[in-house]
């Protein structure tokens, strides 16, 4: 395979949801610590995803709603970032994720964006006319060396990663809630299938292992089906 085996690992309600509403004010990571019944088991996901893949994908408008550009990094990672970001992230975005990750590789196809004013070691930038999620995909690999890849990202980037055929595994803890609205972000969003002939686009599953978690949560971990 000329890509990193890829994995999309996400914390989701019972009805597919990844955020708790409409308003970048509204977020999982900040809402579900607050609320009794999704609290007391939420830190299962978490500890999980401390055992996930060595390099991490994500993006720019996911990280600027989590407050990096405002942040100061934690301690160093082990872990290498992957940011696809045009506009979202500003210097001091960029900066908190040379500071935090081991290697830290932006796609972009801004060639005025801030990562171009900063100068460090770890610090990559592939830039592309036009995103091409396989072609980036393939770089970590031949480049930077990346063998496995966990996804992260935003359900309209995850739209990408499914119609492309990008995904080998689905790695998905649910929390036991219903949160619902069509305007809330779900695991895969984007363009919707239009005719039969677009069914190959589908995401077929083979279940290898459903986990009963503490607190009435689940782990769920697929293999994808090409």
């Amino acid at each position: 395979m000329d890509r990193p085996i890829t994995t999309l690992y996400m914390l989701m309600s019972v009805d597919g949801k990844i955020s708790t509403g409409a308003s970048d004010e509204l977020d999982v990571d900040r809402d579900f610590p607050t609320i009794s019944g999704l609290k007391e088991g939420l830190h299962q996901y978490y500890e999980i995803e401390q055992t996930t893949d060595l390099w991490s994908f994500n993006t720019g408008r996911v990280q600027e709603k989590m407050g990096v550009n405002r942040k100061d990094p934690p301690a160093k990672s082990p872990v290498s970032f992957v940011i696809l970001d045009n506009h979202h992230l500003t210097e001091n975005g960029i900066r908190y994720f040379c500071a935090w990750a081991k290697t830290f590789v932006l796609i972009t196809s801004n060639r005025s964006h801030p990562a171009f004013d900063v100068k460090e070691e770890n610090l990559h930038i592939i830039i592309q006319e036009k995103t091409d999620l396989r072609g980036a995909l393939a770089r970590l690999k031949k480049d930077f060396g990346c063998e496995r890849l966990t996804v992260q990202s935003g359900g309209t980037v995850n739209g990408l990663f499914l119609r492309e055929k990008l995904f080998d595994y689905v790695d998905l803890v649910m929390a036991p809630v219903l949160i619902g609205g069509k305007d809330t972000s779900s695991l895969i969003d984007g363009a919707s299938l239009k005719s039969r002939e677009e069914l190959s686009g589908l995401g077929v599953l083979k279940l290898e292992s459903c986990t009963v978690l503490e607190d009435s949560y689940l782990r769920l971990r697929y293999q994808v089906i090409h």
